[in-house]
């Protein structure tokens, strides 16, 4: 289905008072959209590119955005001039676990299209399944979503074959440590050790909760797509996850965050 027919079909009244709402924020069109994942709301506050925002409100704000409830999740929206671009960063995300459904979790990207918006960056922590180190960085090339959700309802048929977009996925590796495959599940458990072993063996490098959802509706949208996950829980390691230390973890990739941020905007221009 081509790309103006999804636009017609998901962009609705809710979405053009969305849209109106972000353009009086940013002075105009919004380029671009950053989604920051648990523990990563800060991660551009302390650069100087990112200290002064020309204009912030609450995500809740946004019509039909909610306050994001997860932990290390903040109920913010900065906007931002990146040299001749609006660039509006988020410092939360809903997620399906909480209940309310997949148009609540994908309501900002539909909101931001609805701007102008041309290309997202969603980062997100992550549960990792290869023996990399806490707080590596990898860039999400494809995903697998085993979630049993989908942002469309409808004979609506989407090819996610080059969802991630290559040229920008190309200039993140320059800045991250990592790259690979990323798996949606819906959660809020974590998955079990049998479970990490079959996602394994599927070719999956990282599991998480979010970030799915909003990419595949950002690309239906036109939008160029573009994702970073930070290494916050090592899923084969024999303590329990705590999502404090998922937070903490996410936090000591910040400055790796912010270049990975830097690269995405200069590779989607």
């Amino acid at each position: 289905m081509e790309t103006s027919k999804f636009r017609e079909h998901l962009l609705g009244a809710t979405e053009q008072e969305a849209g109106t709402f972000l353009r009086a924020q940013a002075g105009g069109d919004v380029d671009f959209l950053v989604v920051l994942g648990s523990g990563l709301a800060r991660a551009l506050a302390e650069t100087p590119s990112w200290l002064n925002p020309v204009a912030k409100v609450a995500l809740s704000e946004v019509p039909g955005v909610h306050s994001p409830e997860a932990d290390g999740h903040v109920n913010e929206l900065n906007f931002y001039r990146y040299f001749d671009k609006t660039v509006a960063v988020a410092s939360g995300r809903t997620h399906l676990y909480e209940g309310l459904g997949t148009r609540p979790v994908t309501a900002l990207v539909r909101g931001a299209a609805a701007a102008g918006a041309q290309a997202v960056l969603l980062c997100n922590a992550n549960g990792c399944l290869q023996p990399w180190n806490l707080g590596e960085v990898m860039v999400i090339e494809d995903h697998l979503n085993f979630s049993g959700a989908s942002p469309f309802d409808g004979t609506f048929f989407l090819d996610t074959s080059t969802l991630w977009d290559a040229r920008i996925a190309q200039s993140l590796r320059q800045v991250c440590e990592r790259r690979g495959t990323y798996a949606f599940l819906r959660g809020p458990e974590y998955q079990t050790r049998a479970e990490s072993k079959l996602l394994r063996s599927s070719g999956v490098d990282c599991v998480g909760m979010s970030t799915v959802l909003e990419a595949l509706m950002a690309g239906a949208l036109g939008m160029k797509v573009a994702g970073v996950s930070v290494v916050s829980a090592l899923s084969f390691a024999e303590e329990a996850t705590d999502p404090e230390d998922v937070v903490a973890a996410a936090v000591q990739a910040g400055h790796t965050v912010q270049e990975a941020t830097r690269a995405f905007l200069e590779g989607a221009a």
